[in-house]
């Protein structure tokens, strides 16, 4: 498998992914991802770079963001002094799933942070969802806390609060790696 960085015509997949975990996880039970997600922000993160598809041929079996942005309100000023990249919209394609793709893919952004010059490799997850947190700790995260007030839609509380980082590392994930090289951090060792 391949991975490349997304391209402005990968939107329409990109949210077709989303739209299939928010019914798999409906079906599990979760309200994550029931808000359709805006098309104009996801092509700006596209467009920034930090999209990024793996491909099967001609067919995509999973997407991760990897930003060195942290999403508002959730890390602290001297968690965010620290040299880390921030993991957002981890989906593999339920054809795909039961085949350690996510893992590999959370390896690939580890691999890559660390080349980025990052030590930690951060998310946050669905507050809610504890099989979802219950499966990055067996990655090798480790939870830090839960943010549940601050920068929520509509005044309603966080719902994606959830925080885990883990060391940011070479990773020998498996997939052939079509991205160019990741900038620095402007404040690596």
């Amino acid at each position: 498998m391949i991975i490349t960085p997304a391209e402005p015509h990968d939107v329409a997949k990109l949210l077709a992914f989303r739209e299939e975990a928010a019914a798999w996880l409906r079906g599990l039970g979760s309200d994550q991802w029931s808000r359709p997600y805006p098309a104009d922000k996801l092509l700006a993160t596209i467009e920034a770079g930090t999209v990024f598809m793996l491909r099967d041929g001609h067919t995509t079996a999973g997407t991760i963001t990897l930003t060195p942005d942290a999403e508002d309100g959730l890390w602290t000023d001297e968690e965010l002094a620290e040299p880390a990249m921030f993991v957002n919209k981890l989906t593999v394609a339920r054809e795909y799933a039961g085949q350690n793709l996510g893992g590999r893919l959370l390896d690939w952004a580890s691999d890559r942070a660390h080349r980025a010059g990052a030590r930690w490799v951060r998310l946050d997850a669905w507050t809610t969802n504890g099989a979802l947190q219950r499966y990055y700790l067996a990655q090798g995260f480790t939870y830090v806390r839960t943010v549940r007030e601050g920068a929520a839609v509509n005044g309603g509380p966080r719902v994606s609060g959830w925080l885990a980082q883990r060391a940011a590392r070479p990773a020998d994930h498996g997939f052939t790696d079509r991205t160019p090289a990741p900038a620095r951090l402007p404040f690596a060792a």
